[in-house]
């Protein structure tokens, strides 16, 4: 539960305390006084979304801290021990709210992404505002109450597995199918471009090896013409390389003679020497190989042709021709597999659906055994609002089987009738907004007792209803406190003194500036803030008698 909220620089709220306890606690004051301020900056620090406008004027950022004790809720540990972020029996979470650059959130004094505050918030928090009562009027918040209330979490995701996992199946066959639709032209396609490509016999070293004999074959007169001269130079001419360098070395052998340290030059002269003859050795045997037919040129760069016009022909480059090769052969075979392939998937797809039909009724009957009890309840309870006569009922419409999806098979509508011999209506066409508002609420209440969430924040909720009514709305959330921590915003008198604590909210003006602070009050406190309730600014003796009264009645 939440044992403690700190609030900072938070729209007119400078610095904020609060001690929470167990039990009902009701938080009053003035309109306008910054209740509703405490609900958002809870609201802040479990994830929702933050507005720098948010910030008190004239500050640079808000800050948000709230503890929690964690050991009545096991959901909340695990969570944060698969987190790696548990601290034991209690969390402490904090939220910046930068006026530049983006929030930050923090779950025992580390960083944490704002859907993993979101995520712990789940476990925490729930928080009913005031205009609760116009999401019921949605389907899908009335599916999401009714699933909640009997406990059918496992089930809706399994039902929702298994129809993801038809749907891909589905999918495939689809696609599948609709490539078998126009197989035989693909097919035919197919077989004439692997034989174009297999004709070729291409392969990544081909296609080199052909760009390189197109070059030297191009260049056969330059090659035979340079290698020539420089054969003459070197070993053939009058006056050749080889020679001089001979030469040179007889000369350096006489000298070495005479000076010792000439032996390593004439080393090197006789190496030299060595060098050019096997170059000369190696340009004979090259020119000798030079092949001069100028077919062999028209036939490589025919070739060559072939392969620059199948690149363009299929827009890949000459290099991708290969791999396009075993691509088309793939898909050839793919195809000509496909109806094997097709029936694989079909009875694949079909024992999906199956599955997910098996989960889903299971669903349906969990719903169908869960709305009767819940109908029962609520009913109970609008009559409990004043409300006699009205009935609550939950209708699980079943869709045809290609409406079905992840949610299940039937729709879930929630019926209602306020007067005795009222046909039941959907509760969109409910007229009076104060019969709404108690439907919601009875609704909630229901709803919330076998939740797991230990802390019920309600934000007027009781708007629209007052007198006796009021009275009722307070007790039941008096009881609904025995077992939860509920944290009530109430103007109405009767709400307010059924709580098991009270809390006053209130604004001041200090040197121009503006201020919320709050307080806890005692008995002698709430008895002032009940009768101001009762009677405005003029606390008579009368309305404080009123309010003594209405404390005594607590139950």
């Amino acid at each position: 539960m939440l044992t403690y909220l700190q609030v900072r620089d938070l729209a007119i709220v400078s610095q904020l305390e609060l001690e929470c306890q167990a039990g009902m606690t009701a938080l009053t004051g003035e309109t306008g006084a910054g209740k509703s301020i405490l609900i958002q900056a809870l609201g802040l620090v479990l994830g929702d979304k933050a507005e720098a406008d948010l910030i008190r004027v004239g500050r640079e950022r808000a800050e948000i801290l709230a503890e929690f004790a964690l050991k009545q809720n096991p959901q909340a540990q695990a969570w944060l021990a698969d987190q790696g972020l548990d601290e034991g029996d209690h969390c402490v979470v904090r939220r910046l709210i930068l006026r530049e650059g983006r929030s930050r959130a923090f779950i025992n004094d580390r960083p944490v992404t704002m859907t993993q505050l979101r995520d712990l918030g789940k476990h925490l928090v729930d928080i009913h505002g005031q205009h609760a009562h116009h999401l019921l009027l949605r389907a899908d918040a009335q599916r999401d109450l009714l699933d909640a209330y009997g406990g059918h979490s496992a089930l809706t995701a399994a039902v929702a597995a298994a129809f993801c996992s038809f749907r891909e199946y589905d999918q495939q066959l689809r696609a599948l199918a609709s490539a078998s639709a126009d197989r035989a032209a693909r097919l035919e396609f197919l077989r004439f471009q692997i034989s174009e490509l297999d004709a070729l016999g291409l392969t990544p070293e081909l296609i080199e090896h052909l760009d390189q004999e197109q070059r030297r074959l191009s260049h056969l007169e330059r090659l035979q013409e340079v290698v020539g001269r420089l054969l003459v130079l070197l070993a053939e001419g009058e006056l050749t390389i080889e020679d001089q360098l001979r030469g040179a070395a007889h000369e350096l052998a006489e000298l070495n003679a005479i000076d010792p340290r000439l032996a390593a030059t004439r080393e090197l002269l006789d190496t030299a020497t060595i060098h050019v003859s096997e170059a000369a050795s190696e340009l004979r045997h090259y020119l000798d190989g030079l092949d001069l037919d100028p077919a062999a040129l028209a036939r490589v760069e025919e070739r060559l042709a072939q392969i620059h016009h199948l690149a363009r022909k299929y827009r890949v480059r000459p290099q991708e021709l290969p791999a396009l090769f075993e691509r088309a052969r793939a898909e050839r075979h793919a195809i000509e597999t496909s109806d094997l392939s097709l029936d694989e998937l079909r009875a694949q797809r079909d024992l999906a659906w199956q599955d997910f039909l098996a989960a889903a009724n299971q669903l349906t009957e969990a719903r169908r055994s869960a709305a009767e009890r819940l109908a029962i309840t609520v009913t109970r309870s609008l009559k409990q609002l004043g409300m006699e006569g009205s009935q609550l009922s939950i209708l699980l419409d079943p869709l045809p089987p290609e409406r079905a999806g992840i949610h299940g098979l039937e729709h879930i509508e929630m019926r209602v009738t306020a007067n005795p011999g009222q046909p039941l209506l959907p509760l969109a066409k409910v007229a009076s907004g104060g019969e709404l508002s108690r439907i919601s609420l009875a609704i909630r209440v229901a709803t919330a007792e076998c939740g797991q969430v230990p802390t019920l924040v309600f934000d007027e909720v009781d708007v629209g209803i007052g007198g006796a009514v009021a009275e009722i709305v307070g007790r039941l959330l008096r009881k609904l406190g025995e077992a939860r921590q509920i944290l009530c915003i109430t103007h109405l008198p009767q709400v307010a003194a059924q709580a098991h604590h009270q809390l006053r909210v209130r604004k001041e003006t200090i040197e121009g500036q503006t201020f919320t602070r709050i307080d806890p009050l005692d008995e002698r406190a709430r008895i002032d803030e009940i009768a101001r309730m009762l009677g405005g600014t003029e606390i008579t003796a009368r309305t404080r008698d009123h309010a003594i009264e209405m404390l005594a009645w607590r139950r």
